[in-house]
Order: C-alpha cells, then structure tokens, then sequence
C-alpha cells in the first residue's frame, strides 16, 4: 500500500503501477482524517482529464419521506438524473430547495402528485422541508466517470480505465460545501492507495446533520 499525506488544494498525487493493460483493473483508495481515523461516507468522484471520454449515465432515482425523514438522507446522482420524491407519510410535505445546483419547490402535497425533479447542473443540493424544520438530505449531483462513497472500513473499489482523472472527496458533514480532497491521480492500473487529510474537518452543526444520518 502507497500511503500519501494530501497537501493543499489542487497538489498533484500520481498513482504510477507499472502494468501495460488498458483494460479497467481494480482501483482501492482508502480514505482517513488528518489523525488517522477511518473517513466513512465520503463522497468519491473520478472524473477523467480527456474530455472525449464518456461521463456516467444519468438515472432515475428516488428519495421518499418516511416518520418525518427523508429516506434516503443522501443521494450521488450523475449529471442530467432524474429524482421523485413520494410522500409516504401520512402528513403533507413541501419539499425544497434554494442550493444554486438546483433550486425548486413541490408545493405541500403527499402521496406522489408531481413528476420527477431533474437535476442537470454538478454540485451540492441541500433538501428540506418548509413545513418540518428537522427534515434535510442531500444530493450530490456528480459529473464523473467514477463515484461512490466510502464504506465503514473508509474504503472505496472500482474497476477504473488507465488514464489521468481528478479525484474529489466530499464529506458530507463538513462545515463548508466544497471537496476536501481536489487531486489529480494517473492510474496506469489498479492498485491500493491511503489517503489522509492533511487538516482536521470542521464539522457541520448538529441542526445540518439529518436525524437518520446513514455514513454510509
């Protein structure tokens, strides 16, 4: 395992493992804070610095309301995806957002009586309800090739193409809506590499976590 200490924003990490194949080969980063500590339910994109290399395909997603919570409290959705969002409560809801992502509203309503929202623009969209102050989530709208979140181990695995990308991590409870990670990495295959913060998190008031906060 290659272990890197990540400096400043925008300092370049390379991956170099000597290997000829250009077929996609497994990639493991294993992401922890700037003590050490396991970094879980971070948000990872891999996005490749060649321009003509297809991004992940939109899809349609969905994040309901149940007991008052939205389920799920955070969603990674490519660029150009869809999302509906039931009400399966049996109270009304009116979702919403002001995030500059994605600003929109589905006025008071349960059950599921508007069609879905999509969401076009890359970035951060923070969710809630203008009737229930203690319901937010949040989406990740993500332009990349790659992306997944961190398991319980700070682990991430992916079967990614040989090539230059940047990689971005998000934490989502974070005090300030930008990566925390913003490197480039030139994989030539796959490999292991640890990554570590190299400044503490400063982390979000307990208002802005949502009450069924799922790491991962």
């Amino acid at each position: 395992m290659k272990s890197c200490i990540l400096r400043p924003a925008y300092h370049a990490l390379w991956l170099l493992l000597a290997a000829p194949a250009c077929m996609a080969a497994p990639l493991k980063l294993h992401l922890v804070d700037a003590h050490g500590k396991t970094l879980q339910g971070a948000v990872i994109t891999l996005r490749s610095t060649d321009a003509t290399r297809p991004l992940a395909a939109p899809v349609r997603a969905t994040m309901d309301q149940v007991d008052l919570k939205f389920s799920p409290p955070l969603l990674v959705i490519p660029a150009g995806s869809s999302v509906n969002f039931p009400n399966s409560d049996k109270v009304r809801h009116q979702v919403y957002s002001f995030s500059e992502a994605r600003r929109f509203s589905l006025p008071l309503y349960s059950g599921t009586p508007y069609p879905p929202v999509e969401f076009e623009q890359s970035g951060i969209v923070t969710l809630g309800c203008n009737i229930h102050d203690q319901m937010r989530a949040y989406l990740y709208v993500v332009e990349a090739q790659y992306f997944g979140r961190s398991n319980a181990e700070g682990a991430w695995r992916e079967d990614v193409q040989p090539g230059e990308y940047l990689v971005q991590v998000w934490y989502p409870l974070a005090r300030e809506n930008k990566p925390v990670i913003h490197q480039k990495l030139t994989v030539t295959t796959g490999g292991e590499v640890k990554l570590q913060l190299a400044t503490p998190l400063k982390l979000r008031p307990v208002s802005q976590v949502p009450v069924n906060w799922d790491a991962y």
